[in-house]
């Protein structure tokens, strides 16, 4: 247990304002340019998520933090039976229409510490909690299109040598092909020399132009393509501090971690193109 406060390591008390003002210079690039949407998207009346699979992600829904539309989980898992079609269809009409409610992209944050005895700001990570509805939309855009398009062949790029946040991915399987690839390589010669980088603020520096310019290549539906600009577009977030919300900040950077698409998003953007 932690028993160490964000007031305990700066000289004046911290407000949810000055919290917020923090986490959001982070996540805001003063380069931003809007991603251009696809043109080449045909109406249709295509059936992208079913029933089926809203009620399974309803009644697997884990108990987890509320978002700021105070739509608890407990009360989704609960009514699954009945909610799921609705839902289905709301969802449909979002990829259909390329459009993420405005509420879906708003998120409080909570400073949780990064290491044992965190001394500034900077040492405290910052998890948004989305709303529950947002996290179960991602999650099905995620295991619907962009885990099928990571084994695809004919899109780059390409996702063979990625381990982590994948439907296949662990840190085992990382091991095996590193001492493989190891293995191999000193049959023929004396010693191998092995790199590794560990990237400090690694989510935070994803800027979406990147990111989109990736998405922009995977077998996705045009349709889809655009429900993701339109979804790393307008983020905002507020502070969560003593029970107290600061006000809303924009933000145009960095992955939200606390999310479901943002692991997802952060292999695609690690991932050189071929």
């Amino acid at each position: 247990m932690y028993l160490y406060t964000i007031d305990s390591i700066i000289d004046t008390p911290a407000s949810t304002q000055k919290l917020n003002r923090h986490y959001a210079s982070i996540s805001t690039d003063p380069h931003y340019e809007s991603p251009s949407a696809k043109q080449s998207v045909s109406p249709a009346s295509t059936t992208y998520v079913t029933e089926w699979h809203v009620f399974k992600a309803l009644e697997r829904r884990r108990s987890t933090a509320t978002g700021l539309d105070s739509l608890p989980s407990w009360f989704l898992m609960l009514g699954a039976p009945i909610f799921s079609k609705p839902l289905a269809q709301l969802f449909n009409m979002s990829v259909a229409s390329s459009t993420v409610p405005e509420q879906w992209k708003q998120a409080y944050i909570m400073p949780v510490p990064k290491v044992t005895h965190p001394k500034a700001l900077a040492d405290f990570r910052p998890i948004s909690i989305t709303p529950v509805l947002t996290r179960i939309m991602e999650r099905l855009i995620v295991t619907q299109f962009l885990y099928p398009a990571f084994t695809s062949p004919s899109k780059t790029p390409q996702f063979s040598n990625q381990y982590a946040f994948r439907l296949t991915g662990s840190p085992t399987s990382a091991i095996i092909s590193l001492l493989h690839t190891v293995t191999y390589l000193l049959i023929d010669n004396p010693y191998v020399i092995v790199i590794s980088f560990d990237f400090s603020k690694a989510f935070d520096s994803v800027r979406h132009s990147t990111l989109l310019d990736k998405m922009a290549q995977l077998a996705v539906p045009d349709e889809v393509y655009n429900w993701l600009v339109n979804f790393f577009d307008g983020h905002s977030h507020c502070a969560h501090y003593r029970r107290e919300l600061s006000t809303m900040s924009a933000i145009t950077a960095s992955i939200i971690q606390g999310s479901n698409i943002g692991p997802t998003s952060y292999v695609i953007n690690s991932t050189p193109e071929t």
